[in-house]
Order: C-alpha cells, then structure tokens, then sequence
C-alpha cells in the first residue's frame, strides 16, 4: 500500500455533495498533479464531518486543519500555499463568532469541543468505499473477538453490562432484546437494520451508513452470532441512494475479504447481508410495519405480543436494531462495556446523535453524551440562534416529539428526562425554533405530517388525527373558539391511549406539549385573534397608512385581486374582504406605508 505524507479530506456526505464537493476533489487532484504531488498526498473522499451548515468542507491531516466553504476555484490556493508551502489558507478557515478568532484545527472549534464521537467515530475520518481503511481503525476487530473469544451469551451480557438502549426511538434495552432472540428456538432467524429514517429533518442514519458502513454490517454479523441468526437483512429507504451506493460496496467488500458470507473467522459461523428498500412511508419505522413491508405487504403495524424476537420476517424470530445502535456496538467490545456505561447517565449510558437544525446558526450532525443539556447544545455546539434572534422552543423526537421551551434549557437530555418534560428523545432530530415562530402553526404543521403519514388501520390515528388537524386549522384561521381548546386536549388523550402504534400513541405530543408551554398562544388564536408571530394568513391584516402613503398607486397595480383603491396622490385603502394576505402590496411599497397587524 502506497504511503502519503499528506492526506486531503473531503467531505463526501450527501449535503457537501450538492454543493461541488466532487467537484472539489477532481480540482484538488489536478492540481496535484500539476505541481508533481500526486505521489506524495492523497485526496480521500470520506463521509459526513458533520458541520453541515459550513460545507463544502476540506480537512488537512496531518495538522486537522479544518476549511469551510470551498469552492473548486479554492483548490490551487490550497495545494500552493498549504500543501507545497506549509501556509494555511486563512480566509477558509472557520472564525468562532464570539472570540473572533480563526480555529487552525478541527478541535478549537466550539461546535466540536462538546462532543464525543463513538457512533460517528468513523465519518469524515475514512474513505467508506475502501474496507481497509476501516480495518486500519480496528475495524472487524471486535467481530473476531467475538466469534474466537467469547460465546454468545458472553457478548450479550457485555451489551447489556453496557446499557445501551436502542436509539431508534423505544429506548429499549439492546443486550435484551438480543437475548430474548437468542433464547427463542427456531430452524432460520434474522437480523434486521432498520434504516427507515422518516423524521423531518433527521439525516443521522443517513449520514452513518455514508460515512461508515462497514461499522454497521459488523456490528449486524455480531448480532447474528449472539442470536443464531444467519441472515441480515437491511430496510433502507431508497431515497437514501449514497448510502445504498455505500453499503452495497461494503457488503461485497467484507464477502471478498471473508467477513461475511461462510465460515467467518473459521468460526463455523456463517452470516450474509442483503438489502430491502423502503418507500418512505413513516410508518415503516415502526418494526411490525417495516417487518410487512419486506414481505411485501402493506406497511401497517400489528398488535405485540407475539413480538419479532418471536415472530417477525417469515414468521422467523428477528431481532430490530436502527442504525445508530449498531454502530455503538463493535466499540462496546473493543473498549468494553465499563467504558461505554461511564458515559451518559444513571439510566442512559453512552452517546446521542442529532440531527440539529432550524433557525440556529450552526447546522449539522452532532454525538453528545447523554445527560449533556439542551442549553450547551443549541447555544455552545450549535452556536444560538440565528440571526440574533431570541430562542422559543426546541422539538426534540421529530413529530412525534414535544415543543420544550427556555424553562427546560437546562434539562440534561436521556430518554426519561425528555419524556417527563413532554417531549421525547425519538430518533434525534432536534429543531429549533426563534420567536418568530407562531407554535400553533407548528403544531399544525408536525401534525399535518403525521396525518398524512399514516397507515389508516386504527381509526384513532386514522380520524382522530384529523379532526385534531380541523380544530387546529380553524384556529389558525381566526375562527377557533374556546371549546376547540378543551377539544383538542381531550381528543390528543383519547389517541394517545388508543392508537395501534407507536406513531398514533406519540402523534399528539406536538400538541399537547404546546397547549402546556405556550397556552396563551393559543388564547390569543382564539379571543383576541391575533398571531404574535404573524404567521397565521387567518389572523393576518395589512392596512396602509395614510400618512405615509403618497398615492403612488403601485401597491394597487401590484395587487393580484384589486384589494386596493384610492386616487393618484392620495391615500390608498384594502379591502379586508376581498385581499388574499399576499403581501405583494408591502413588497411593492417603496415609503413603509403597508403595515402588516
């Protein structure tokens, strides 16, 4: 294998990707091989860095020097005066907002100096396209330890030694789960990887089977081995084509390599991986759904008991993991367990990956402890809000998490922490929201999304939903009334304790958890039918002033539906009745003369 004295990452994850990091690669290495360097520095694309908002981003090693928003035009600059010279590019480098001061290494960065990076270990640190390089970072290790070292059960009882609980969502505990598979006897079972992400704004599985594939399938044949199972079987949804891209060369890599397929090891124990596509329903995270879905069946969930550890893929016992739990699992035996449980909390050990976005000013894909608080995240790692702006609230557990506000800013984050403030930890998707934000809106909006998303079995998900959509419309139209108040509560309970699945049971927490934290809201919705955030089309009024308004008649020309009359010269008036709430009238108006109430 050839030795670099220098090393040129790129990010290659989906986000930089769109913004010419490919691009960027192909520039880097031309112009190395202009300056007679392509022998003694290699450009390597790896996966997600993770700091989404500041891409394309190109890392240098040794040294960890860290650039943002590079361009291909940015390429000779940095192969002349870095690379050949030894002079960092200063106007690439990142400047911290509060000190001022540009951060030469990856690690004097604020959005990373909180963070511990164990599920993402491996992402923006490897090419995930060549299994050596994850060998290189003991990768594989932890499999042959387990098929040459220890039995079965004796890996089971490190991952429940660990506490880790799955991170798709339940918070179930892994080592048991694992061993519930193990005790159930049967002629075939499966391993599945639900890789079915359907939250908005949540990229964190995504960004791991791009990143580091090969962390998954080996954690994946470690299952199968503590589980008997002989079979994987990976749930992607096929929206996600870099990570399938990914995985399939990891699967052929490890086959090649004799890490999957038979005799692994020489242990006697043979595993395989295959892949099923999603279509991105929701629903199908729920693991009965995602089960009927790889049998080709309708994606909706069944009543459990039996379980899939009983009776799932075939009607196979079949042990569900998402992602991000096998991830954790190959550094669990490597490091071992003692090590994993003294991170995190009491009752939840380890790391948590988030998806952080929305009005913040660092954007991106963050591993924090569990226990770390919702103020260090949004203001520390995620840099405040954007714009100046003052922080409302934060929806933690995608939509079918709660809206949590300043007073839970220092809530260390674990599942049961967000579960008694309303909300819940869910997948990781973590979006914040600034005071321009109306939260009736956004309770609106989570639920327009979970009604669209589901599977119509139950009839308290399936009608429930939306006539909680209705009472929520017609308030956000001006015409809710106060017994829509008491309505929305009662029907959000009777969902809750009634629906099928976990998508039903979890479906009302955006509204229930902003009638707790934002009631006067509300009020204001319905008696004084007024939206603070002025975004409720409904309650919105614009009106011009006729001090200010000259008669310019542009407005007027503008205004899509005549709403607006008056003489040349003079002051213009709208028609509530007939105006559309545009707003085409206050762009047009060059005097600050259309006020928007």
């Amino acid at each position: 294998m050839a030795k670099y004295r220098m090393h040129l990452l790129v990010c290659g994850g989906t986000t930089c990707r769109s913004s010419e990091s490919e691009s960027i690669r192909n520039a880097l290495e031309e112009s190395l091989e202009r300056n007679g360097l392509e022998n003694e520095v290699k450009v390597v694309s790896t996966g997600c860095f993770g700091f989404c908002d500041k891409g394309p981003i190109v890392k240098v090693i040794p040294g960890n020097t860290f650039y943002i928003h590079v361009k291909p035009e940015d390429a000779e600059e940095i192969v002349k005066e870095h690379v050949l010279n030894g002079r960092r590019v200063e106007r690439l480098l990142y400047l911290e907002p509060e000190k001022e001061l540009l951060a030469t290494g990856s690690k004097e960065i604020g959005f990373q100096k909180k963070q511990i990076r164990i599920a993402l270990r491996n992402c923006g640190f490897i090419d995930p396209e060549n299994i050596d390089e994850y060998i290189a970072r003991d990768g594989y290790v932890a499999l042959c330890r387990c098929l040459t070292e220890y039995t079965p059960q004796q890996v089971i009882e490190m991952i429940k030694k660990s506490g880790l609980r799955g991170r798709g969502g339940g918070g179930f505990p892994t080592g048991l789960k694992w061993e519930i598979t193990a005790k159930v006897k049967s002629d075939q079972k499966y391993v599945i990887c639900n890789a079915d992400e359907g939250d908005p704004g949540a990229f964190m599985d995504r960004s791991i089977l791009e990143g580091d594939p090969h962390s998954v399938i080996e954690a994946m044949a470690i299952n199968g081995y503590c589980t008997g199972a002989s079979k994987g079987l990976v749930y992607i949804r096929a929206e996600y084509p870099m990570a399938i891209k990914r995985l399939r060369i990891a699967i052929n890599q490890a086959k090649e390599y004799g890490l999957l397929g038979k005799n692994i090891f020489n242990s006697g124990f043979d595993f395989d991986i295959e892949l099923r596509y999603g279509a991105g329903a929701f629903v199908c995270g729920e693991e009965t759904a995602l089960i009927h879905s790889m049998e080709g069946k309708r994606g909706e969930p069944t009543f459990k008991p039996p379980f899939p550890s009983e009776h799932g893929f075939l009607g196979k016992p079949s042990n569900v993991n998402n992602v991000e739990t096998y991830a954790n699992i190959p550094v669990i035996i490597n490091k071992g367990p003692e090590w994993f449980a003294s991170i995190g909390t009491e009752k939840s050990k380890g790391t948590k990956v988030f998806a952080l976005a929305g009005k913040i000013n660092n954007v991106g894909l963050i591993e924090v402890p569990m226990g770390t608080t919702l103020r260090d995240v949004i203001f520390k790692i995620g840099g405040g809000i954007r714009g100046g702006k003052g922080f409302k609230a934060v929806q933690t557990g995608g939509p079918s998490g709660g809206c949590l506000t300043t007073r839970h800013l220092d809530t260390p984050i674990d599942y049961d922490n967000l579960l008694a403030a309303g909300s819940m930890m869910g997948s990781g998707g973590m979006i914040v929201m600034d005071e321009d934000d109306c939260m009736v809106s956004i309770a609106k909006f989570y639920l327009g999304f979970t009604v669209d998303e589901s599977c119509g079995k139950c009839s308290p998900c399936r009608i429930g939903n939306k006539r909680l959509y209705e009472i929520l419309d017609k308030i956000t139209k001006g015409e809710g009334t106060t017994e829509d108040l008491a309505k929305l509560k009662n029907l959000s309970e009777v969902i809750k304790d009634t629906s099928l699945c976990g998508l039903g049971q979890t479906s009302p927490n955006p509204v229930l958890s902003t009638l707790d934290n934002f009631w006067d809201e509300y009020v204001e919705h319905v008696i004084d039918k007024k939206c603070r955030a002025s975004s409720c089309k409904g309650l919105m009024k614009y009106v011009i002033d006729p001090e200010a308004c000259t008669g310019c008649t542009a407005c007027a020309r503008a205004c899509p539906v005549n709403a607006i009359s008056g003489e040349r010269k003079g002051p213009h008036t709208i028609n509530q009745e007939i105006c559309i709430k545009c707003g085409t009238c206050m762009e047009k108006c060059k005097f600050n003369a259309v006020l928007l109430q």
